[in-house]
C-alpha cells in the first residue's frame, strides 16, 4: 500500500509490516527494529510503558490505523501499528 505522505511504500506479511523507499525515505526508519501490526494499540502502549519501555515515536494515525514506537527496556525499538484495512 502506497505512503506517499513519506515517500514509501508498505506491505504486510503476517504480523510484520514491511517498508520500502529510497534511502532518504528510510533514514527515519532505520533504528526501528521492526514493525508489529496489532489488534489494539493501547493495550501494548500501557504493558510496554508499566514494563519500563520509552515511548519514542508518539501515538498517531498513520495510513493503515494508529501507532505508535517503543524502545524496550532491552534497546529493541519497535513500531506497533493498529491495523484497519481499507474497505
Amino acid at each position: 500500500m502506497p505512503y506517499p505522505e513519506k515517500n514509501l511504500v508498505l506491505a504486510a506479511v503476517g504480523a510484520f509490516l514491511i517498508i520500502e523507499g529510497d534511502e532518504e525515505s528510510l533514514r527515519p526508519f532505520r533504528a526501528t527494529t521492526g514493525t508489529l501490526l496489532v489488534d489494539d494499540v493501547e493495550p501494548y502502549l500501557e504493558r510496554l510503558l508499566s514494563a519500563g519501555a520509552e515511548v519514542v515515536g508518539s501515538l498517531k494515525q498513520v495510513p493503515v490505523g494508529a501507532g505508535f514506537t517503543a524502545r524496550h527496556p532491552d534497546g529493541a525499538v519497535v513500531e506497533y501499528v493498529h491495523h484497519r484495512p481499507a474497505g
